[in-house]
């Protein structure tokens, strides 16, 4: 089992309603760690590299809209299979399908206002971990509970 980073984006909303604290406690509860983090205000320039995929639907303008209304906070997070456990710990992007227990199905209702953006894939995770960090921003450090959090052979 691989260890891997992925990107977290903590939305308008989650920054707003003061979420931040117990999202961050939640996935480092679960046993990720923090490798990166720092708030930041998205331009449309970098809501068009990032969400390149989505401009030619007719929500677009609204996303880009709400993204850009706010700071939000960027992480990255590391851990055995870290981007499908993040995805799980996420619920579905329509937070009114996500179950109880799940970031979504706990904080919110709306597939837009939904809190927290995570990488998709590990592909993704790269080249998006890549556009909102530079190298000397992440940091690879040792804790001691991460003896605790996965057996040796699970950190291969």
């Amino acid at each position: 089992m691989a260890v891997e980073q992925t990107l977290i984006l903590l939305k308008p909303d989650c920054v707003q309603r003061g979420l931040v604290g117990k999202v961050v406690a939640r996935l480092e509860e679960r046993g990720l760690q923090l490798s990166g983090l720092k708030m930041m205000h998205l331009n449309k320039a970098k809501c068009d590299e990032h969400y390149a995929h989505l401009t030619a639907k007719p929500f677009y303008p609204g996303l880009v809209s709400f993204m850009t209304s706010s700071p939000i906070v960027a992480m990255v997070v590391s851990g055995p299979e870290a981007v499908k456990v993040v995805r799980d710990m996420c619920g579905p992007t329509n937070a009114r399908n996500a179950a109880p227990g799940t970031i979504r199905g706990d904080f919110s209702l709306s597939t837009q206002y939904n809190i927290i953006h995570a990488s998709d894939s590990l592909e993704t995770a790269v080249k998006e971990v890549a556009r909102f960090f530079h190298k000397e921003e992440l940091f690879a450090w040792e804790r001691k509970m991460d003896a605790l959090t996965a057996a040796p052979d699970e950190k291969k």
